[in-house]
């Protein structure tokens, strides 16, 4: 006998419908296999699929499980932006004052969330991350990365701004070019992406450059995550967590809050912005948040067996 979950999707790090990064939100799978969710994650062929189930840590609201088109991960930004969103729309969030406060279960740990509100409806909803940066080990050299990009090796960047491995939960190599018409340029080659990054600590691939469109925006980037399912990723909040540990350890500011503007997407024709801030005390990053808004698409039904 087949069943119906109910589903919403949503536009995550916009505040326009078909733009910023999709979402889709299952609120009653409490009881589906991890399989299954992975077959549901499949069949919806979105960078990020969530399930809302009953959290294991009373402190939490809820507890989130997330999944590629591939596999499940630890930890992602756009669903706990999103989720955090549709949560406060439905009510489960309670909207007062302004400004509530909430954690969410997953596997990375518990994640601080933070929603803004406008009278009953949510607004700007930022998380904190439950994992400090941690910086992995050297990356492939320069040539073979830029031919992984089909890129020139020029039209990456050295010195400070070198190419980096960093985590708040999920990996990233992060690869800094020379201007975002390098970016344009950029294309993952499989067969150069598969034999630089086989054996190395993520596959994982966000290049960025510090020559963003838009005015008030800091950074124009861009994420490739093949071996999860993702080929370009509109929007990755767990990447622009990790972004804020690269660019923080590189910031000569000891004490004090760092912020930064990032544009994602806009190759793609679903343009959105990331709004990262990094905490330092004495010269070490103390916390890391990644926020944005969102916007509701639809609501359905999918039926399993």
């Amino acid at each position: 006998m087949s069943r119906r979950l109910t589903f919403h999707t949503l536009d995550v790090f916009t505040e326009r419908r078909f733009g910023g990064n999709p979402l889709a939100v299952f609120l009653d799978g409490a009881d589906l296999p991890g399989e299954v969710m992975q077959q549901i994650a499949r069949e919806m062929n979105l960078s990020e699929t969530v399930f809302v189930l009953p959290a294991r840590d009373p402190r939490a609201l809820c507890r989130l499980r997330i999944f590629t088109p591939a596999r499940e991960l630890p930890f992602a930004g756009h669903p706990t932006v999103g989720s955090g969103f549709l949560l406060a729309a439905l009510g489960r969030i309670p909207l007062a004052e302004g400004r509530a406060a909430v954690l969410l279960d997953e596997d990375v740990g518990l994640i601080p969330l933070t929603v803004e509100s406008h009278g009953d409806r949510p607004g700007f909803v930022q998380l904190s991350v439950a994992m400090l940066p941690t910086f992995g080990p050297p990356p492939p050299p320069r040539a073979k990365l830029a031919a992984m990009l089909r890129l020139r090796p020029d039209d990456l960047l050295d010195g400070d701004d070198c190419p980096q491995a960093v985590s708040c939960g999920v990996p990233f190599l992060f690869v800094p070019v020379r201007d975002r018409d390098v970016l344009a340029r950029a294309a993952i080659d499989a067969q150069h992406w598969h034999e630089t990054l086989k054996a190395y600590w993520t596959q994982e691939v966000f290049i960025f450059s510090r020559d963003p469109e838009l005015p008030g925006s800091s950074i124009r980037a861009r994420m490739y995550a093949p071996g999860a399912g993702v080929a370009e990723d509109p929007a990755t909040g767990s990447a622009c967590a990790a972004l804020g540990g690269y660019l923080g350890a590189r910031d000569h500011t000891r004490d004090g809050t760092l912020r930064w503007v990032v544009e994602q997407g806009f190759e793609m024709g679903r343009p959105s912005l990331l709004y990262v801030e990094t905490d330092k005390a004495a010269g070490k990053i103390t916390a890391v948040r990644v926020g944005g808004r969102s916007v509701l698409v639809s609501e359905g039904f999918l039926e399993i067996d």
